[in-house]
C-alpha cells in the first residue's frame, strides 16, 4: 500500500490554507536537542520536572504553548535558550520577547514558574536577534514534518546568510498545528504562519518585497486573530500591499450565527503616523473550499474543515491622526 501524506492530498485537492493559525496568549520555546518522539516532551533530553510542569499548564487549560526547538549546534553547546513570547495586549503587531541563557535545560522549569508567578527570573538576555522563524520538522508526529520540513529547514538558513540578515534565526520546532501544510512555519514576534513554502516565496517574506498576491497560497494567518479573522487580514493585506506588516491591529468576531455560517468581524487598525480605521466584513460559509479530508497523516477518518470567504468588506470608521496642535 502507498504510504498516504497528508500534505501531498492537501495540495492536490487545491485546500486553503488561510485561517489555520494557531491563537495562543504565550509561546513557550525551550532548546532541546533531537531526537524527539511522538510525544515532544517525552523525549530522551526532557527532565522529568519540565515535563510535570508542561502536563500541569495542559491540565489547568492556560491558553500556553510549549514548543522545543533545536538548531545544528543545540546539541554540542553548553547553554540552553528559553525564549518566552508574550501576546501583547490591545493593538498590537504580535508579541513581546524575553530571552534567557540557561546553564543547562534542568533549569528550565524553575525559571518558568518563575515567570507564571510574575516575577523577573534570572539569565534574561538582550540579543540582536529580532526574528525567530519555527520550522516543524517533527516527523515522528507527522512525515510530512520530516518529508518537508527538513530539507526546507536546511536551504532556509542558506537563504537568510545569502541575505545577510544576521538578526533573524532560523530553528527547527516541534509540532505547532497544520502539517498537512508542511512545510509550515511561525515568523516571530509577528507569530505569523506560514504554509507550503518554497525558498522563492520565503525570500519574499523575510524581505517584504515582490507581489504579495502570492500570500493567497502561503499565508495561514495572523496568530493574533481568531481565525475567521484571520481570512478578513489576509483580505485587508492584498488589498494594501506590504505596508499592512508596519500597522498595529486588534480584531473581533461582533456576531456568529447559529449554524456558524455568516459571522460578522471587525478589525482596527493603526498605521504608523497614528490614524486609527475599522474595518467589518461579512464572512460566509463558502461549500466549494469547505471539503471533508484527513487532516494528518494518520487520520483514520475525514474531518469537514470549514472555510470562509469576505462576502463584503467595509470601511467603518476613521479617526486620523492630526499633529496641529504639536507645535
Amino acid at each position: 500500500m502507498d504510504t498516504f501524506f497528508c500534505s501531498d492530498y492537501s495540495r492536490q485537492i487545491g485546500e486553503e490554507i488561510i485561517g489555520s493559525a494557531s491563537n495562543y496568549q504565550t509561546y513557550i520555546l525551550v532548546e532541546c536537542p533531537q531526537p524527539w518522539i511522538s510525544e515532544a516532551f517525552k523525549s530522551k533530553w526532557v527532565p522529568d520536572n519540565l515535563r510535570v510542569l508542561v502536563e500541569e499548564v495542559q491540565r489547568s487549560k492556560l491558553p500556553i504553548r510549549f514548543l522545543l526547538i533545536a538548531n545544528d549546534e543545540s546539541h554540542k553547546i553548553e547553554t540552553t535558550t528559553l525564549l518566552i513570547y508574550q501576546k501583547q495586549q490591545g493593538l498590537s503587531n504580535g508579541y513581546s520577547k524575553q530571552e534567557f541563557k540557561l546553564p543547562n535545560i534542568e533549569q528550565v522549569a524553575g525559571v518558568v514558574r518563575k515567570w507564571l508567578s510574575g516575577d523577573s527570573p534570572d539569565y534574561q538576555v538582550e540579543t540582536s536577534i529580532t526574528r525567530d522563524i519555527l520550522v516543524c520538522s517533527h516527523g515522528s508526529h507527522d512525515q510530512c514534518c520530516a518529508r518537508y520540513g527538513n530539507p526546507f529547514y536546511f536551504y532556509a538558513k542558506n537563504t537568510i546568510a545569502d541575505l545577510n540578515l544576521d538578526h533573524v534565526r532560523m530553528w527547527k520546532s516541534t509540532h505547532f498545528g497544520g502539517h498537512r501544510f508542511a512545510p509550515t512555519a511561525i515568523d516571530f514576534p509577528e507569530a505569523r504562519y506560514y504554509g507550503v513554502l518554497d525558498q522563492d516565496s520565503f525570500r519574499a517574506i523575510l524581505t517584504r518585497t515582490g507581489d504579495i498576491q502570492f500570500l493567497n497560497k502561503v499565508y495561514r494567518g495572523w496568530g493574533i486573530l481568531p481565525s475567521a479573522l484571520q481570512i478578513l487580514e489576509r483580505e485587508i493585506i492584498l488589498q494594501q500591499g506590504w505596508d499592512w506588516f508596519n500597522h498595529k491591529v486588534a480584531g473581533k468576531i461582533l456576531e456568529q450565527s447559529l449554524d456558524n455560517n455568516t459571522i460578522l468581524a471587525e478589525l482596527t487598525f493603526e498605521n504608523p503616523a497614528g490614524s486609527l480605521y475599522t474595518y467589518q466584513a461579512k464572512l460566509v460559509k463558502d461549500p466549494v473550499k469547505t471539503q471533508a479530508l484527513k487532516s494528518s497523516c494518520h487520520a483514520t477518518q475525514e474531518s469537514v474543515i470549514v472555510k470562509y470567504a469576505v462576502a463584503n468588506l467595509w470601511l467603518a470608521d476613521r479617526k486620523v491622526a492630526t499633529y496641529a496642535n504639536n507645535y
